[in-house]
């Protein structure tokens, strides 16, 4: 397959490098284009004010493997490969190997995430990829899931272009519990701004803060939210399925679609239901 592959770490970071080298090695036709330095948390921003450059780079990826620094966001970088980098469209596109998990509402920041969904948005299936943990360094059993999962989309594409969000639990793959399709969480952050004065005396703030974890836990039961699944769209058996922030911290790989469309579709019978005067 041909595969473009960004991220938001950076050119340097050690998932990316993880991911397009395994690729590679499996025999795919891997290509890089990824930001020249780190630009986490940009969401899915774009640069209009200031013109992007793109430099090839060599020595960074396995031998035969073309890559490109990137002065603008992971959203600009996918933008650029597809409309000026490469000569035809990829197969898919791959963001990742994030340093640090994207879960629940982690995807509306991520740049990651953007990345991947750019691909989407021009109907190329796309996959955004996580290490669910800052500290950890081995992205080996992550790079492996994402050459088997990439295979097995091969063999077997996704009926539509669809972007799936996986994380990888920050462990050995002897203790991965297995894999989980999952449903977007919520994870809720308690933001803090430090007030800090610099050299010159000016005032500066730098967002500090910690993770909140989802409050409401339904139960983690693949098998019962199987059985409830009805020929229409069930409420009932949606919310059986387990989010990814339970299942991650149940060592579960978790693969959730994503879509570009914000609608919330359950809301628009309740709206309709309402008089709104001008």
């Amino acid at each position: 397959m041909k595969l473009l592959v960004s991220n938001d770490d950076g050119i340097f970071a050690l998932g990316i490098r993880a991911l397009a080298n395994s690729l590679a090695a499996a025999g795919h036709q891997v290509t890089v284009v990824c930001p020249d330095r780190e630009r986490s948390a940009t969401g899915h921003g774009l640069t209009l004010h200031k013109p992007i450059r793109a430099e090839q780079v060599e020595s960074v990826f396995a031998a035969g493997i073309p890559a490109w620094a990137c002065s603008g966001t992971p959203s600009d970088c996918v933008k650029l490969a597809l409309g000026a980098l490469l000569e035809e469209p990829p197969d898919m596109v791959l963001s990742g190997i994030n340093h640090g998990a994207n879960l629940g509402t982690d995807v509306l920041y991520s740049g990651t995430v953007s990345a991947a969904m750019e691909g989407v948005m021009e109907g190329i299936p796309s996959i955004a990829f996580s290490l669910s943990s800052f500290a950890v360094q081995e992205f080996q059993p992550a790079a492996n899931f994402a050459r088997a999962l990439v295979a097995q989309l091969s063999a077997s594409p996704l009926p539509e272009a669809m972007l799936l969000n996986v994380n990888v639990p920050a462990v050995s793959e002897s203790e991965i519990a297995g894999i989980a399709i999952t449903r977007q969480g919520l994870r809720r952050y308690f933001d803090q701004f430090e007030k800090r004065v610099d050299p010159r005396g000016k005032t500066y703030y730098w967002l500090a803060g910690e993770v909140l974890e989802e409050v409401n836990d339904t139960p983690f039961d693949s098998a019962e939210a199987l059985k409830l699944k009805g020929t229409d769209f069930d409420l009932a058996w949606f919310q059986q399925i387990p989010t990814d922030v339970q299942a991650i911290r149940r060592n579960y790989v978790t693969i959730t679609p994503l879509q570009s469309n914000l609608t919330c579709a359950l809301s628009i019978a309740s709206l309709q239901d309402r008089k709104f005067d001008f």
